[in-house]
């Protein structure tokens, strides 16, 4: 059960301590607390764990301060789209850029960084193109151990400092372990914060709980959470709520393709048939991966790439984060070369994207006007 105060109802007041004696008084349930901070107020949000199917909404519903309460229907509470939560938001703002089911952001950009002129051609082509987000690493997990992962720390000042002279907005970077969150903290610090960082949690670590708890306790930082690429979506719903039931809500899902050789000859299954289903069962924008879906530059008979192909896809089941690999030279990428679009190719891209967003858009359109 949720339990949402009325927005003038803070920690302290009298109609605040009030419900806390009430809460405190429920047997076998717990509380915890959360406020949601927004542009114009702060709504505080109470969750309560543990016998709560006994409760008397009514009775609740009628204390003095507060606002609505919310019957629990999934098992990501936090996250979740319950039967009456209709108001609740599914929308973020992190650095000026907007996130939630209705719009659509674009990481364009280095799987793993290498050098700063590739970082540098990238981001002016990004700009050129009228794009704010980028996708940078510096943290690369890899299955084999001498394979390159990445320049960490040492690429963290000219990548950021390069942002800012872009107009790059948020970053999505892959952090592996707690570390890392402070490491990028402290170069946004010495570069004057020219940029923002959307934290990624890559498929390898979708279950690595302890690092969703260090992720979710922190809430400068916004997270991109992968699907686990051998587990249920279920799991992975689960482990996106794990970072919000720590506190930090500004969470995106991202459908990245299953691990299995159904999906042959591309890198993986594509997922993207999940997208509508995300966005069902849940409050997140979902992001979609085509790069490490398909995982080559393929191209179909029709002369259009693989990857243009699954992009489009999720776009048009209304996916409102794109993630997807660029390189200057795919031939010298320390990671994933084979896969990455070339410059060229990005305004092509962007316009087969908008293409496939009007579809979309149209088909929402016609819906609205169906019988229910």
């Amino acid at each position: 059960m949720i339990i949402i105060l009325e927005p003038q109802v803070t920690s302290g007041s009298e109609e605040y301590n009030k419900i806390m004696a009430f809460l405190e008084k429920l047997p076998n349930v717990q509380h915890r607390i959360h406020a949601e901070v927004g542009e114009q107020q702060t709504l505080t949000e109470i969750y309560l764990i543990g016998d709560t199917h006994t409760l008397d909404k009514e009775e609740i519903q009628a204390l003095p301060g507060v606002g609505r309460v919310v019957r629990v229907s999934r098992e990501y509470r936090v996250l979740g789209r319950h039967a009456d939560d209709d108001q609740r938001t599914s929308a973020f703002e992190y650095n000026g850029v907007t996130f939630s089911q209705d719009t659509l952001n674009v990481f364009a950009g280095l799987c793993a960084v290498d050098t700063p002129e590739h970082v540098e051609i990238m981001m002016k082509a990004l700009q050129a193109e009228g794009q704010v987000c980028t996708r940078m690493g510096a943290y690369k997990p890899r299955t084999n151990p001498y394979a390159f992962q990445g320049h960490g720390k040492d690429c963290l000042n000219y990548v950021f400092e390069l942002a800012g002279k872009y107009g790059i907005k948020v970053i999505s970077m892959e952090v592996t372990h707690e570390s890392h969150i402070d490491e990028i903290h402290a170069a946004l610090e010495a570069t004057g914060k020219p940029t923002g960082v959307m934290l990624q949690i890559g498929t390898r670590n979708t279950q690595n709980f302890e690092l969703l708890k260090s992720v979710g306790r922190q809430n400068e930082y916004p997270v991109l959470i992968k699907r686990g690429f051998g587990i249920t979506l279920e799991e992975s719903l689960n482990a996106a709520e794990y970072l919000a039931s720590e506190g930090n809500r500004k969470v995106v899902f991202g459908l990245r393709g299953m691990k299995t050789n159904m999906g042959d000859p591309h890198r993986n299954l594509v997922d993207f048939s999940h997208v509508p289903t995300v966005k069902r069962l849940t409050r997140m924008p979902v992001c979609i991966d085509p790069s490490h879906s398909v995982g080559t530059r393929s191209r179909c008979c029709d002369g259009i790439l693989d990857v243009f192909h699954a992009t489009t896809q999720g776009i048009i089941a209304g996916a409102n984060m794109v993630l997807v690999d660029f390189h200057p030279n795919p031939a010298k990428a320390l990671v994933d070369g084979p896969q990455a679009l070339l410059m060229k190719e990005l305004p092509y891209f962007l316009e087969d994207i908008r293409i496939a967003r009007e579809a979309y858009e149209r088909r929402r359109a016609l819906a609205d006007k169906q019988p229910a």
